[in-house]
């Protein structure tokens, strides 16, 4: 008896002595990764170039690993932003790429799932490098309407900010966004919505229809180049300005596994997903007509995003493309935190991260 309460003792010893070792490697952990994550800057890493990351690579329907649409491209040093769908600013922290250094943000039109993450985007952009302007948003007509509503419904947050914590962090200055709007280009023509040094910024117009209206985006940093599509059907619009570019951004929907969600949903007597199923079929492009569009203009590489339907289970990918793999190879299927960079002055086009 006498040797079992030793033991019971040398044991209770022994995991306090544990406990407390643990804390202190937990706290050390934690200390790292807080460090780690408040400095990382993934734009000093790049180099000069021009790059390009989905901080979003969804559409409206929830999804593991695709958030709503958001695109991050990088020219330089320069961070800018194309569209705000939810969880956008919280994967750019995740990637390492800080929302107080965004100097613009482009919307391609007003769908909730492309704007219901401004206000925060804006606001974290704003606190988090004491920013002592608003952030510029640009878009085409209608643009004002949503940056005036975000800033009303935020007024009393940037009042809240800046009693808390003073011009230091929050300068009322900065707080909120400011419109940009443009005209939308006619169908052939580009408008450049931003030139600076090397960089251009045109905007061009695309098929969303009854959504209007639309916009595409076409980045030219030094001698490397984009070009994000937006939502939209196929379009020789698009195939036009995408001639030569080195990655082409597009969105793609399957319309066989967006049949079978009908079929399903006909079958249950879910008439509203049932007429929603049928409705989107004609106002997106498909897998196979983004990979002609891309074998066309001959791009460097094909990224598809905002993926509809979300591909959650094993073997979905390949029945996502349905034989576009054949008509253009060089492709990637876009994922929350998908990295490429295209260092400037050479050919290369890097996949620098295959998600998060």
């Amino acid at each position: 008896m006498k040797k079992l309460l030793i033991l019971i003792a040398v044991a209770a010893v022994g995991a306090i002595v544990l406990s407390s070792q643990w804390t202190r490697v937990a706290t050390a952990l934690l200390q790292a990764g807080v460090e780690a994550q408040l400095t990382r800057d993934s734009i000093a890493e790049l180099g000069d170039g021009l790059h390009l990351a989905l901080c979003g690579a969804g559409g409206p329907l929830p999804a593991p690993d695709a958030s709503g649409p958001c695109v991050a491209v990088i020219a330089g040093e320069r961070l800018f932003i194309v569209d705000a769908g939810t969880d956008g600013l919280r994967n750019l922290a995740r990637m390492g790429l800080q929302a107080g250094n965004i100097e613009a943000l482009f919307l391609t039109h007003f769908h909730s799932d492309h704007i219901d993450g401004l206000g925060e985007m804006a606001t974290i952009r704003w606190v988090g490098a004491a920013n002592t302007s608003p952030l510029p948003v640009y878009g085409p007509p209608g643009v004002r309407q949503v940056v005036e509503g975000f800033n009303l419904a935020y007024a009393r947050d940037f009042v809240y900010r800046r009693d808390h914590h003073g011009d230091t962090v929050a300068p009322l200055s900065g707080a909120g966004m400011v419109a940009r709007p443009f005209e939308v280009p006619a169908l052939g023509e580009l408008t450049a919505v931003h030139e600076s040094d090397d960089l251009t910024i045109e905007a061009l117009q695309v098929d969303h229809f009854p959504v209007e209206p639309a916009v595409g985006y076409r980045f030219t940093y030094k001698d490397r180049s984009l070009l994000i599509s937006g939502d939209t059907v196929a379009m020789d619009n698009v195939r036009h300005f995408a001639e030569g570019v080195d990655l082409l951004v597009h969105d793609a929907l399957a319309p066989n596994l967006v049949g079978m969600m009908n079929e399903t949903a006909t079958r249950a007597g879910n008439e509203l997903l049932a007429k929603v199923t049928r409705d989107i079929l004609d106002y997106h492009a498909y897998p196979a007509q983004v990979a002609e569009i891309a074998r066309r203009a001959d791009v460097g590489h094909l990224l598809y995003y905002h993926i509809v339907p979300p591909l959650v289970a094993p073997g979905q990918e390949s029945l996502f493309l349905n034989g576009a793999e054949d008509i253009f190879p060089d492709y990637t299927i876009g994922k929350d935190g998908v990295f490429f960079s295209m260092p400037a002055g050479t050919d290369e086009i890097s996949l620098v991260s295959d998600g998060l």
